[in-house]
């Protein structure tokens, strides 16, 4: 999608404030002793309250309202009977639809007290969605974002997990551009104005290739290393970019 009125960006930004309120509320109540059955309520109770839905739940069927992911878990964890545990690595990642807008976040915390190699792999993917921002401007390439991201991610001593990519947004979850986390000469798209993204690093701790759980949905590391992921949505523009879904 890219932005041609202020009714679509305030579209978007009404989306992307509904993520933020999930992903606090969810982050306020995740302790040891909670389910991740438990967190997806209450982020299911913030959407149904703000008259929003559950994008992944919609568009795919999956079985739950939140993406919830720990520990070698990468992405696309079922919530359920699992309890949250001291140390454990937990991925919130919130994809809401409101009024056929659609924004997607994802942040990574370490539960307290956390191995220190936990809170590194959670920092680097912040840190490198912090470099991506620098990039992330009209007349700069898809690639550029990749370029950022990777870099960022050797330098700390981790992997870039491939094949699990950013990607246009807006009016459905996944829409064009595909925004890699790694430089690819190939992708020479230019970003635009007004165009809207996902970037989310997605990081793991010592390899960067994953596994399919038999669920058909999780997706683990493949050595059972700890993963991070960090995703905001954001509008292109001449200067920095809009974050929407980030405070």
């Amino acid at each position: 999608m890219s932005i041609e009125t202020h009714d679509e960006l305030e579209g978007m930004k009404r989306a992307g404030r509904i993520v933020r309120m999930v992903i606090r509320a969810m982050e306020k109540a995740l302790r040891p002793g909670v389910t991740t059955a438990e967190l997806d309520e209450i982020g299911a109770r913030v959407m149904h309250r703000e008259g929003a839905r559950s994008a992944p739940k919609m568009v795919y069927g999956f079985p739950g309202e939140v993406l919830i992911s720990v520990n070698d878990e990468v992405v696309h964890g079922i919530p359920g009977s699992r309890v949250i545990q001291n140390g454990d690595l937990v991925k919130l990642d919130v994809t809401v639809d409101k009024d056929g807008y659609v924004a997607d976040a994802a942040v990574t915390v370490p539960v307290a007290p956390a191995p220190e190699r936990a809170l590194k792999l959670a920092a680097c993917a912040r840190a490198a969605f912090a470099r991506a921002m620098e990039v992330a401007r009209v007349g700069n390439r898809v690639n550029d974002i990749g370029r950022a991201v990777e870099d960022e991610v050797r330098r700390r001593g981790f992997r870039v997990i491939r094949d699990l990519n950013g990607h246009g947004i807006g009016r459905t979850i996944h829409e064009e551009p595909s925004i890699p986390n790694y430089f690819d000469p190939r992708l020479t798209r230019k970003l635009t104005e007004g165009l809207v993204i996902t970037v989310e690093p997605i990081v793991g701790e010592t390899s960067g290739r994953f596994v399919e759980d038999p669920d058909g949905w999780t997706l683990r590391t493949e050595d059972g290393g700890l993963a991070a992921h960090y995703e905001h949505t954001l509008v292109i523009t001449r200067g920095k970019p809009i974050l929407l879904t980030a405070a």
